[in-house]
């Protein structure tokens, strides 16, 4: 009898044991600290969110969210490794709505996609800003008709830069282009940050960039906004008009959101929802966001899938009459 009672003692402990230990793994995470990866150089609106995201998710996660810029290709290379990473919860990534873009351009461009749709899944948006058309304080144009006058008389002559072909700044650019029929010249950087810096320099004429990418400049006298591709006017920019109210049917709204490897388990997706949700109401982010000229425009997993997919099922119209960009 005794015998019996030890081996079932025995059987009952290696039982708890199996039942816990999912629980105990779970429990765990994170037990090192995460990367985040932003698919741009620093300066640009990616950057900049992700910053205070990744401080206030350390915070909540009782772990390092570690920063790391994979520049190049309009987001493409950065997302890229993020698709492909182990889907253990310690590699997220920062997206902008490129995000959309670059799977359709890769098509069109007849190569094999950098990543595709459903490598990755949607968490959480933190903004969803529409870009603007900023151009030098010294620029000749005052308003976008100025600037589309200018740019009909003189075809191509006008050059502009991006973050790369098919990125957040290259597309809203070709919209207005189409709409209002003329030519310019694209120009494409590794990134925000550097696009703006030679616009600054006077490399090139022109930029579309979040808000949050160039505010400061214009705060301080540098550069000028002519409108943006939003259906209704900023609050950090009252008096700057839509392209709409300007005459062109022209929108575009350039998104920051983190993403995490499609087969991420289940309770550590929930995990990093939970502590992006927390990220996006501490108030310390949404001031540090806000002062950027962004202000968080949060929507959780759900709504952030559905607001994805139609994003780009809206995006595959705009690049294939973009066409091929070598």
């Amino acid at each position: 009898m005794q015998r019996r009672h030890t081996i079932f003692s025995a059987l009952l402990a290696t039982a708890c044991v199996t039942i816990a230990s999912p629980v105990f793994a779970q429990a765990a995470f994170p037990s090192k600290p995460i990367t985040m990866i932003v698919p741009f150089p620093p300066g640009g609106l990616a950057d900049l969110v992700a910053r205070p995201v990744a401080e206030a998710m350390s915070r909540e996660l009782g772990q390092p969210v570690v920063i790391e810029n994979k520049g190049g290709a309009g987001g493409g290379i950065g997302m890229g490794v993020a698709a492909k990473a182990p889907a253990d919860g310690y590699t997220v990534l920062m997206a902008l709505s490129s995000y959309s873009v670059l799977p359709e351009a890769d098509a069109i461009l007849g190569r094999s996609p950098m990543y595709a749709f459903n490598a990755v899944r949607p968490i959480a948006r933190f903004t969803a800003d529409p870009t603007v058309l900023a151009v030098r304080a010294d620029a000749p144009w005052k308003t976008v008709k100025d600037f589309v006058e200018d740019a009909k008389k003189r075809p191509g002559a006008i050059n502009y830069g991006s973050s790369g072909n098919y990125g957040t700044m290259h597309v809203p650019m070709e919209i207005l282009a189409q709409n209002a029929g003329v030519k310019l010249t694209h120009v494409p950087f590794t990134g925000a940050g550097p696009a703006v810096v030679a616009l600054l320099g006077g490399q090139i004429e022109a930029v579309s960039s979040g808000p949050a990418t160039v505010l400061q400049h214009v705060k301080a006298g540098k550069l000028r906004v002519l409108g943006h591709w939003g259906a209704a006017r900023l609050d950090a920019l009252p008096d700057v008009p839509t392209l709409k109210e300007a005459g062109y049917n022209a929108e575009y709204a350039q998104w920051s959101g983190l993403f995490i490897p499609a087969a991420t388990p289940e309770p550590i997706a929930q995990r990093l929802r939970a502590a992006a949700r927390a990220a996006a109401n501490d108030a310390k982010v949404k001031e540090v966001i806000l002062n950027a000229g962004s202000p968080v425009l949060y929507q959780d997993t759900p709504d952030f899938e559905k607001y994805v997919q139609a994003d780009v099922r809206r995006m595959a119209d705009v690049v294939k009459k973009m066409g091929k960009v070598e």
